[in-house]
C-alpha cells in the first residue's frame, strides 16, 4: 500500500474520532458537569492522536507539510459534513458545497507540479 493510501485512511480514522471528541458530545454531554465533557473529549481525542501522528509521519515521507495539511482539511470535511447532516441532524445547504470548492481550489494549488 503506498504511504500517500496509509496516510489516507490513518487521517479518515484520525478524523472521525476528532469529530466526535469536538461535536458528538454536544447533546449527550450538555447535562452533565464540563470537567467530565472535558474527560470524555480527552478520551476520544486520544484515539485520535492514535491514527493522527503515524498518518503525519508516513504521509511527510512522500508529502510537505501543506500538502499533509491540505489532505487532512480535505478529509476532515469529508467526514464533517456527513456526520453534521446524518448524527447531529444539521440542515444540508448550499455553503457545504462552496466550502468545498474552495477546499478543492486550495489542494490543487498545494498539489499542482507535485
Amino acid at each position: 500500500m503506498s504511504p500517500v493510501v496509509k496516510t489516507t485512511l490513518l487521517l479518515m480514522l484520525s478524523n472521525t474520532f476528532m469529530t466526535f471528541a469536538w461535536y458528538g458530545l454536544l447533546d449527550k454531554m450538555s447535562a452533565r458537569p464540563l470537567i467530565l465533557a472535558i474527560l470524555a473529549s480527552w478520551g476520544i481525542a486520544f484515539l485520535e492522536y492514535v491514527f493522527m501522528v503515524p498518518a503525519n509521519r508516513i504521509g511527510h515521507q512522500v508529502l510537505t507539510v501543506a500538502q499533509l495539511k491540505m489532505l487532512q482539511e480535505v478529509i476532515s470535511l469529508s467526514i464533517f459534513v456527513p456526520f453534521a447532516v446524518l448524527y447531529l441532524r444539521e440542515p444540508l445547504n448550499w455553503n457545504y458545497l462552496w466550502a468545498g470548492l474552495c477546499i478543492l481550489g486550495a489542494v490543487f494549488f498545494m498539489f499542482r507540479g507535485r
